[in-house]
């Protein structure tokens, strides 16, 4: 019995031995540790980097020289040193592979820095080397004969992005709803600046029914310098008809002062007239949407004539940064004739502001305190008094405040000719 369990001891040492030995055999051997001198290679503007390119269509140039090596060309455009074109002929083929720095792959964005490492063992160095325009090409084949390169985009994808398109880019990725509608309405307002918008502006403007009659009205009261009126009118809505001052078109873009109303306590009007800011509590009281919807945009009207005023005066600075919806840019341009210096006439800033006036009386019923329109005007309360007057306004004291009404029908005062000095 002693034996036979001696046997079986040896047996399970030997096994034991063997696992040894095997997990041992399993170890890779350690790599031998070399000390090297790293060093940088920067960019020459004489000499070309490697250009570092790949077959994504599975050709090898290895394998498949049966003709002799392949044949390479690099271009650099004359104008633009970072747009590079690598062109590479297999020798018998009918194709050729074109890759470039510029357009499909290589223009998408990316934060990566190529280069290539050059080890040397024996003399110990470590040569950095950068990548030409720090692109992968990209090498796909084209036909022999046909046009090689691709035809450029007409906008470069190689321009970049302005820090407004970062942020919109960003809002619109990582943003909360709340953020991203604001954005949308920002949006809305530069439409001038976008190249597409001025394209269509034609489409647009043919979209605006035009009321005849308000021509023909504007036409033969030019001598009076005021906006579009009815003599006849038995109500001060008809003596001055809003559909002829805001066109039907017009609407749609005067919703930014409604929208900013849906946020609530969170909307910020810091930016608007003191007119504007002063009647949004009685604006907010309104229960009738249409209504609200309605006096909102008339506001939203003033803002954009007082910005208008302002961007061609000498108050520009109050007015930076604003945006007015193209559609009504093209219209206060041709309206009030803006001249190369970018200045309105005295005769065109008076009929600027006599819409600006019509338009409180709208906004007040037909009964307004004009000292904060004088003050976003930037007037006296003496002319624009007098302007009141010069369309058909009386001006009436109550509560030690001067108001104007606008009493039907209208009566103007007797146009004063001035005479020359001899």
């Amino acid at each position: 019995m002693d034996s036979e369990t001696e046997d079986t001891k040896s047996k399970l040492s030997k096994k034991d031995k063997s696992k040894k030995s095997k997990k041992k055999k399993d170890v890779p051997p350690e790599p031998d540790r070399i000390e090297v001198e790293v060093e940088v290679v920067h960019e020459h503007p004489n000499k070309t980097p490697p250009v570092v390119g790949y077959f994504p269509s599975g050709f090898d140039p290895l394998k498949n020289h049966g003709g002799g090596p392949s044949d390479f060309q690099l271009f650099r455009h004359r104008n633009m040193s970072k747009r590079l074109q690598l062109v590479v002929r297999p020798a018998g083929a009918s194709v050729e592979f074109v890759g470039t720095s510029y357009s499909g792959e290589a223009a998408a964005g990316h934060r990566a820095m190529y280069a290539l490492g050059v080890l040397d063992k024996e003399a110990g160095t470590l040569k950095i080397v950068p990548v030409a325009g720090n692109k992968i090409f990209r090498l796909e084949p084209k036909v022999k004969g046909m046009e090689a390169a691709d035809n450029e985009p007409a906008n470069s994808t190689l321009e970049e992005m302005t820090p407004q398109q970062k942020i919109a880019e960003t809002t619109a990725i990582w943003g909360t709803k709340k953020d991203i509608e604001k954005a949308k309405k920002k949006q809305a307002l530069r439409q001038d600046d976008d190249p597409d918008s001025q394209r269509n502006l034609d489409v647009k403007m043919k979209n605006v029914v035009v009321n005849k009659k308000a021509l023909e009205s504007t036409e033969s009261h030019v001598s009076r310098n005021i906006p579009p009126y009815n003599a006849s009118a038995t109500t001060p809505q008809e003596a001055y008809v809003l559909d002829n001052i805001i066109l039907k078109g017009e609407w749609d873009y005067l919703g930014d002062i409604y929208d900013n109303l849906q946020l609530g306590e969170e909307a910020d009007f810091t930016a608007y007239p003191t007119f504007v800011r002063n009647r949004i509590e009685r604006l907010r009281k309104i229960k009738d949407e249409s209504e609200k919807k309605k006096l909102s945009c008339i506001f939203s009207y003033i803002n954009h004539l007082i910005k208008f005023k302002d961007q061609h005066s000498f108050n520009v600075f109050t007015a930076k940064g604003h945006k007015i919806p193209n559609i009504l840019r093209h219209k206060f341009s041709t309206m009030f004739a803006v001249s190369e210096s970018k200045r309105l006439p005295p005769e065109k800033i008076s009929l600027l502001i006599c819409y600006v006036l019509v338009l409180t009386l709208f906004s007040d019923e037909f009964r307004t305190d004009y000292t904060d329109i004088a003050k976003d005007l930037s007037m006296n309360a003496v002319p624009v008094r007098q302007l009141y007057e010069h369309l058909g306004c009386k001006i009436s004291r109550q509560n030690s405040i001067w108001c104007a009404t606008l009493p039907v029908p209208l009566k103007f005062p007797d146009l004063r000719q001035r005479k020359r000095k001899r």
